[in-house]
């Protein structure tokens, strides 16, 4: 079919492109961090949609349904904040593990109130917002231990590995909470997320100790705990203008151009349809997001990564404005919520890459319980702004105005500071570990 080899170099073409699976089949611990987070990921997103379906069916309200996301931003910050500068002088196993566990105890408040029949909507937000607080703590954890599992010059690698987890879960829990609560109800979604953290406990303990490399202290020596050792994860921030803007890009995205807590609504009055097609709005942001993560074998070849971040976000942007325009056409609103998708997660890569390069593993737990709080708490936050704009005006205007602010900012932000889309990652070489597992 291909004479003069071209076949071959199809075939090569190919194997750039796919993702590079290198760093699960070589390293263990990796393999066993990536799995138990694929789990619980998957139960949590089930929860996700369920939430934003029960606060609806209790109240009819879009605003109401953005109050989740203030209801989950509070404790998200202090948990996250406040739990880094543990995450830098503790095993990181073991506090996988108790998070897991308190993500657990939160599900099974929710699934309490499921059961009452019609629990008081402070219930709901209640235990909303300590599942939120306790998954902000345990994605700081788990991200602050990543690096150490694989070898720096496979970490785009492994970003990108977790880029294909996270959102596998987030196209399978929310299709398959909306199906869950649309057949046989909301108890059963929250069941099957308590059900789910088990797989995080056991493939925590399964790991290798995790200590924190500096064994607990800062590079002066001293412990760092408490609020002080808060204080020191941020002014590391301080002055760092391309770092800081790893963090601007993402809130600007997530404020402003991410309409999910307007999926119930406009399920309903654009789309007329039920439960299943708000779980098969959030899993079509998803679905783009896996085919990017897919396909990004090429990422590691890529010098210029705040540039990368810089269209990834303007896509993300224009993809969800062309979202709110397509009317009650489903299928082009799924197809505008992959393309979004696919831009999202090429930016998720090349931001946790600069962070993970720019910092000591000493300041790790803090730095990504920062991360954490941006990437969390962002979409939290536009939860309620979404909400509200749909309120005074209309889901639809809220969406498209979301979007175009989104590009209107990623623009402004490339002028602002223009290092950013002039940084070129590092050449950093480092040996690999050693093997922690068969090929």
């Amino acid at each position: 079919m291909f004479p003069d080899g071209r076949g071959k170099r199809v075939a090569a073409g190919i194997r750039r492109l796919a993702v590079d699976t290198t760093p699960l089949r070589r390293h263990r611990d990796f393999r066993l961090l990536w799995t138990g987070e694929l789990i619980s990921q998957t139960g949590s997103q089930i929860t996700l949609v369920a939430v934003f379906i029960q606060v609806f069916q209790l109240t009819g309200s879009s605003a109401a349904v953005g109050i989740i996301g203030v209801a989950q931003l509070g404790p998200l910050i202090v948990m996250t904040l406040l739990g880094g500068p543990l995450v830098d002088r503790i095993d990181r196993r073991r506090l996988m593990v108790v998070a897991a566990g308190g993500q657990a105890v939160a599900s099974v408040v929710l699934l309490l109130g499921a059961l009452a029949g019609r629990p008081h909507l402070l219930l709901v937000y209640v235990g909303a917002g300590l599942s939120g607080g306790l998954a902000g703590f345990s994605l700081s954890t788990r991200s602050a231990t990543t690096p150490n599992t694989v070898p720096a010059s496979q970490l785009p690698q492994a970003l990108a590995l977790n880029q294909v987890m996270w959102q596998t879960c987030q196209i399978v829990g929310p299709a398959v909470g909306g199906l869950i609560v649309g057949s046989i109800g909301l108890s059963w979604a929250y069941g099957l997320d308590v059900a789910s953290f088990a797989g995080a406990i056991v493939t925590a303990l399964l790991m290798s100790p995790q200590p924190p490399r500096n064994g607990g202290s800062d590079t002066m020596g001293r412990a760092t705990t408490g609020w002080r050792g808060v204080v020191e994860g941020f002014r590391f921030l301080k002055g760092r203008r391309v770092l800081q803007t790893t963090f601007t890009a993402d809130l600007i995205a997530m404020i402003f151009g991410m309409p999910r807590a307007l999926f119930p609504v406009l399920a309903l009055t654009q789309f007329h349809r039920g439960e299943e097609v708000v779980g098969a709005l959030f899993s079509a942001v998803a679905v783009g997001a896996l085919l990017g993560a897919l396909t990004t074998g090429w990422v590691g070849r890529v010098r210029r990564q705040g540039l990368a971040v810089l269209v990834a976000v303007g896509i993300w942007g224009l993809g969800i404005t062309a979202f709110g325009l397509v009317g009650d056409l489903l299928w082009l609103a799924f197809g505008c919520l992959a393309v979004a998708g696919a831009a999202d997660v090429i930016s998720a890569v090349f931001r946790g890459t600069i962070l993970q390069q720019s910092v000591p593993d000493d300041l790790r737990g803090r730095l990504s319980a920062v991360h954490i709080v941006v990437v969390a708490g962002g979409p939290r936050v536009g939860d309620f702004e979404a909400g509200v704009v749909a309120s005074v005006f209309t889901p639809t205007v809220s969406v498209v105005s979301g979007g175009v602010i989104c590009i209107v900012g990623v623009l402004a932000l490339a002028a602002a500071v223009p290092e950013f889309a002039r940084y070129e990652s590092p050449e950093r070489e480092s040996p690999d570990p050693v093997e922690d597992g068969t090929a």
